[in-house]
């Protein structure tokens, strides 16, 4: 591996800087992107070329992922390589290369085997095996539930819910839901709020029973105004001047009816998602 050399920050003037990431993995390569890009969020001077190699399992996909890394490396591109590999000859032959090569696994493995007193089964694809069978079909009962009451399109109200993400059109609430009904398994509905449900002093009719499970979302206008231009562009419904009423309304909503919100405009799916569990008191 060669030695790290730090990368001076760009100016204003110079364009950013120019990396390859590689997330290799012996699964679906979900942990190694998580993880890696966790990592590399904290060099935003640094633009980076993202790759995922999933299912590496055998020492020929292994080489392959060496070849192409180090062609990048060629080009200039200077690869970072994440791996979540569990086999100890596949990540040799990915560490023994002339690039950068982050282990994602390695040193945790090993802590944790001292912690637990037995060593790490090197079987594939363990973590998606069937010990894991009711969380996995958790998850997919609550994507399922959230694509039926996805913009208050059911015809039932929530009762399932455990919490149900309100908010005018195009703040963010679908996917939010998609996203904590997915990684988390949370059974979780969203509610557009609409020019029909004001002026209300309460809650729109469909919720009025459901306050204690209420999270709501707003943005900033300018931000909502632009997502809405791409949907439709230069009508009334993205003007400044429509975003500008349909957010002040909601927040004067959530504040009459001591619902939770926060503003969506700077926030990813993944921060909002923990927002939303740790103020709703959800399992994570």
């Amino acid at each position: 591996m060669p030695p790290f050399s730090p990368v001076a920050p760009a100016t204003m003037d110079a364009p950013l800087p120019v990396r390859a990431a590689y997330f290799v993995s012996d699964g679906t390569g979900v942990t190694a992107e998580t993880l890696g890009n966790a990592l590399l969020v904290n060099f935003p001077g640094i633009t980076f070329e993202r790759h995922t190699i999933p299912f590496v399992d055998s020492e020929e996909e292994a080489r392959r992922v060496v070849e192409r890394t180090t062609r990048d490396a060629a080009a200039g591109l200077s690869p970072i390589v994440f791996i979540t590999l569990k086999q100890m000859s596949l990540r040799s032959i990915l560490t023994e290369s002339s690039v950068a090569v982050i282990d994602l696994l390695a040193g945790h493995l090993t802590e944790l085997e001292q912690a637990l007193g037995v060593t790490a089964s090197t079987e594939l694809m363990q973590f998606h095996g069937i010990a894991n069978a009711d969380r996995y079909f958790q998850r997919i009962r609550a994507v399922e539930y959230a694509m039926q009451h996805d913009d208050g399109q059911s015809a039932t109200a929530p009762d399932l819910a455990e919490v149900v993400i309100i908010a005018p059109s195009r703040c963010g609430k679908t996917p939010t839901t998609m996203y904590m009904a997915l990684q988390h398994g949370i059974l979780v509905a969203n509610y557009p709020l609409t020019d029909d449900d004001f002026p209300t002093e309460g809650l729109p009719r469909p919720l009025a029973k459901f306050a204690g499970r209420c999270f709501g979302l707003t943005t900033t206008p300018m931000r909502l105004s632009q997502v809405r231009n791409e949907r439709r562009p230069n009508s009334r419904y993205a003007s400044l001047e429509q975003c500008t009423i349909e957010l002040r309304r909601a927040e004067d909503l959530y504040l009459r009816n001591g619902i939770p919100f926060l503003n969506s405009s700077t926030k990813s799916v993944e921060e909002m998602s923990a927002v939303i569990m740790r103020t709703m008191n959800l399992r994570a």
